[in-house]
């Protein structure tokens, strides 16, 4: 095993064992990270599965003592460091003998930012349009030659960047609310900040209590940030006003730092017109905001990224990018029904913005774990291009409750096959399918990833 230096913590985080709270893949990260150091670590997790098993069995021949099915909390409130993995709510068990105990609780994010001292990052955070923006700008970091990945929420934890002999210069960092709580450090090159809008109130008591997470991305803010904002979102500018930096806009309504000429069909960024609307793959106007932030974001970055060459280099990039899986993504057309999977949308608001991009009459998955939003604000869209709802999972009644009489309405159990089936059999020709459930996965599924694969398979049985 390949001993790494100590990190940049403090000497009080070494006195002792760290606790690792989870083991997901942040988690297990967190875990190696903490372990190729020399320092003594416990790890624990109330599941127990396969996976878990065989993540556990490597922990220990790296000398990590770990706990599956359960938490060791006496254990965990004499430990000198809790390290939290994002899925673990701060209610939890762990967190909360931690905390009583006076041990300090900090992200995976944290711990990896100790280990990366000279690490160049663009951080990402929102409600909605974060992973395709983190997509985005480590797509033009590549494409002006920096040796640069994409890492955080949106897969690949910090800590496996943290473990490599060879880390990149360049990462995009995208920050969720739930790390965000505990990365007191966060002090990113360039901070960027897509909108804001009411999610996670199973986890949260009130909106502002998110809001305020997310705010902590400005935590560490100086005169020298940088900081990239949503014009438009009357929330994102409420919540950057008075803090220190330059603050950068972008807007799909009106001229901006970054802003989508309509009448020339431009995207404009710092004076450059870098990309036609129509060479621009993804739907939607969310999508433009999206390209405009990122490479926004990409230009302030550094000075070097600004001149025309590099301009024309971005606006190559945008061309050539994709729409991520699992967002607002074409499966095909079967039978003559588009069937489009957007099971990323785990919230309300990401859903609206789905149904505006639709242009035939939809049907609509929508169910799930709830997440504590009314499901009414749907309903203008419906109104216009809905051509049923099938409403599934835990949510279904809720579902139900709030869109009654709004829209044709069927309400299933957790069959996802009948969900299909169902869809297949009230979709007409012309019409499109849409999964965009405005619920988490958990209910049905372990992740969103695993529903929208799933739907894509049965969507593809179609064809017969």
């Amino acid at each position: 095993m390949t001993r790494l230096s100590n990190p940049a913590m403090p000497r009080e985080w070494l006195a002792g064992e760290t606790a690792v709270i989870g083991l997901a893949r942040s988690g297990r990260a967190a875990a190696q990270l903490l372990a190729r150091t020399g320092a003594e670590v416990y790890a624990s997790d109330s599941g127990s599965s396969p996976e878990l098993e065989a993540t556990a069995a490597g922990l220990r021949r790296d000398g990590v003592v770990v706990t599956l099915g359960g938490h060791d909390l006496d254990r965990i409130a004499k430990a000198a460091l809790v390290v939290a993995s994002p899925g673990v709510p701060p209610t939890a068990p762990p967190f909360v003998a931690a905390r009583a105990a006076g041990v300090p609780v900090i992200s995976e994010v944290e711990l990896a930012l100790r280990f990366l001292p000279s690490l160049t990052y663009i951080s990402i955070t929102g409600t909605n349009g974060k992973t395709t923006t983190t997509a985005l700008i480590g797509h033009l970091l590549t494409a002006l030659g920096r040796r640069a990945v994409t890492a955080g929420n949106i897969g690949t934890p910090l800590a496996e960047l943290a473990l490599s002999s060879t880390p990149p210069d360049w990462v995009a960092l995208e920050v969720s609310s739930f790390q965000l709580h505990d990365t007191p450090s966060i002090a990113p090159r360039v901070g960027v900040l897509t909108n804001l809008s009411a999610n996670h109130l199973d986890r949260y008591n009130s909106v502002e209590e998110y809001f305020g997470d997310k705010a902590l991305m400005f935590k560490n803010a100086s005169v020298a940030s940088d900081w990239v904002v949503n014009e438009d979102d009357a929330d994102v500018q409420a919540m950057v006003r008075g803090v220190p930096g330059l603050h950068c806009c972008f807007s799909v309504r009106d001229r901006s730092h970054a802003y989508y000429d309509r009448e020339r069909g431009e995207l404009i960024v710092l004076g450059h017109p870098v990309v036609r609307r129509d060479e621009l793959t993804l739907l939607g106007d969310h999508n433009v905001a999206n390209a405009l932030a990122a490479s926004l974001a990409v230009m302030l970055a550094d000075r070097t990224h600004r001149t025309e060459a590099a301009a024309d280099r971005i606006g190559s990039a945008l061309r050539s990018f994709r729409a991520l899986t699992h967002r607002i993504e074409t499966v095909g057309d079967f039978a003559g029904v588009t069937w489009i999977n957007d099971s990323k949308s785990t919230n309300v608001a990401s859903t609206l913005v789905a149904m505006r991009g639709m242009t035939k009459p939809t049907v609509l998955l929508l169910g799930g774990k709830h997440k504590g939003e009314p499901y009414t604000d749907l309903i203008p869209e419906l109104g216009r291009t809905g051509r049923a709802v099938i409403a599934y999972g835990e949510a279904a009644p809720l579902i139900e409750a709030d869109l009654a009489g709004a829209i044709p309405l069927t309400r299933l159990g957790s069959s996802f096959q009948e969900v299909v089936d169902t869809a297949r059999r009230l979709a007409r020709q012309g019409d499109v399918v849409l999964l965009s459930p405005a619920c988490s996965s958990y209910d049905m599924f372990d992740n969103y990833e695993q529903r929208g694969a799933i739907f894509k398979q049965l969507a593809a049985a179609a064809k017969s």
